[in-house]
């Protein structure tokens, strides 16, 4: 029999891990970040109740490189490891560790869409689909073998709130649809057409600002693509910087400013036309963090 180990310490790793006992797998090992660590990270989750519960080993970490993590992961006498949501590069020494290697998941279908922030570039850039990918981890970003993958599709208005959810539950459907063949021991992998590869950068709180030289269609896919669980769209105005979760577009006379109805109506220029925000979309903005989510390569954070 097979052993499989698993590396995460955010919910959807979590809930990855679920999945695994739904499709009547098992873990032989799992590893986190030690709690002092855990307790500084935006979106970090415990797994001490779910390993507890299912008699799992649990060890806890500063990083996944270390020697002693290493080590642990050695220790554990495991044919493949999984690292789903973990921010720090798997390097080649762990992902040698096991007798088969590592695999991980990235929310697009890969080669399309290597690199971060998947979910908000996926309506950036007006995509009719997306999805999940179930890949053997290699030294490169999102390079790997593919093993399974699973399509999501992307509905005209969607935002990142129903698309992260959408790509939630797909990671755990493409754990179920794989596991029968690793447990066989019979996973096929094919690799990537590099012809087809596209690479999708970083993206950081700052870059969700709403410019007058957006279009109203543009500036309203940028208030979808990172409303939250992301930072939110933005604009500054006299008041501060004011957030926006949702808004709507309009064409037309633009509006010489930005500012506020009587009702609690925002109204926000851009290049012919404008947005509107109704009261409860919009807020006066406090301090956000990016957060580390759906493992995205190599870098499975």
């Amino acid at each position: 029999m097979l052993r499989f180990g698993f590396v995460t310490c955010v919910e959807l790793g979590l809930s990855c891990m679920d999945a695994i006992y739904h499709a009547g797998g098992s873990l032989a090992a799992a590893f986190t970040l030690r709690d002092d660590l855990a307790a500084q990270k935006s979106g970090r989750v415990y797994l001490d109740g779910f390993c507890a519960q299912h008699g799992i080993p649990l060890r806890k970490v500063r990083n996944v490189n270390d020697p002693d993590a290493l080590a642990m992961i050695r220790g554990a006498d495991l044919d493949w490891l999984f690292i789903v949501g973990w921010s720090q590069i798997a390097r080649a020494e762990v992902l040698s560790a096991t007798r088969r290697g590592a695999l991980g998941m990235h929310p697009t279908l890969l080669p399309e869409g290597r690199g971060r922030a998947a979910v908000p570039w996926a309506i950036l850039k007006g995509l009719e689909r997306t999805g999940v990918t179930l890949f053997k981890l290699d030294e490169g970003v999102d390079t790997g073998p593919i093993a399974a993958q699973v399509v999501v599709p992307i509905e005209a208005r969607e935002t990142a709130t129903t698309l992260y959810a959408k790509v939630s539950a797909a990671h755990r459907s493409l754990i179920e649809q794989a596991w029968p063949s690793l447990v066989a021991d019979v996973l096929r992998l094919a690799p990537q057409d590099e012809s087809r590869a596209t690479v999708w950068p970083g993206r950081t709180p700052e870059d969700g600002r709403v410019t007058a030289d957006l279009s109203p269609a543009m500036a309203d896919r940028l208030v979808r693509a990172v409303t939250r669980p992301y930072p939110g769209a933005f604009v500054d105005a006299k008041a501060g910087r004011l957030r926006i979760w949702c808004a709507a577009p309009f064409e037309g006379e633009r509006p010489d400013e930005v500012h506020v109805n009587a009702d609690g109506t925002l109204v926000v220029p851009v290049r012919g036309g404008g947005l509107i925000a109704q009261p409860g979309e919009w807020e006066l903005a406090g301090r956000y963090q990016w957060p580390e989510h759906t493992s995205e390569g190599n870098i499975a954070g």
